[in-house]
């Protein structure tokens, strides 16, 4: 693995242990702190499964921006390539996504109304970074190819179908 692969991947495991660690990991585990009210089966099932799907979701996206993109998902050590492949064919963000279903798991697992708001609050917050400086940081690093993706695939709903990048250097590099 060369220098810059090592980076990438030392970066990307840094960063989901610091960023969505601690967002959808330790603050929802704050909140609830040492009092877990009785569950109801069926909802604590499907906050597991929301968190299950979540982590893996969150898991295969960060590896892809370490393999694929070269790069690391946090803005100081960004990809260098665009990574269109994977969950993102259907939908534009879903680390961002991954990430507030591990929070909405927890919600419904341990009944908590305090972690849903929670999560309603990293909603607003994400939305307002992707919309003022995550794509517009994108569209100037990848151009063209990053407009073709915008115009494709949903920021937060997922397509049915999966998104094709044209193929070429281009589709995966700024314009």
């Amino acid at each position: 693995m060369d220098g810059s692969r090592t980076k990438a991947w030392v970066g990307t495991l840094v960063f989901l242990v610091v960023t969505p660690g601690t967002v959808a990991g330790l603050v929802p585990w704050l909140i609830l702190g040492a009092h877990y009210p009785p569950l109801s089966w069926p909802i604590a099932t499907l906050g597991a499964v929301l968190v299950v799907v979540g982590v893996a979701v969150l898991l295969d996206a960060f590896v892809r921006f370490a393999h694929q993109g070269r790069g690391t998902p946090a803005p100081i050590a960004p990809t260098r390539d665009l990574v269109v492949t994977g969950p993102y064919r259907f939908v534009r963000n879903p680390m961002y996504l991954a990430v507030l279903a591990i929070i909405l798991g927890q919600s419904f697992a341990f009944a908590s109304v305090p972690v849903a708001l929670y999560a309603a609050a990293v909603l607003v917050a994400v939305t307002i970074f992707v919309v003022t400086y995550e794509e517009p940081t994108l569209t100037q690093q990848f151009g063209d190819s990053y407009r073709r993706y915008l115009a494709a695939v949903p920021r937060w709903r997922p397509r049915l179908t999966p998104y094709r990048a044209p193929e070429g250097p281009e589709s995966r590099h700024g314009d």
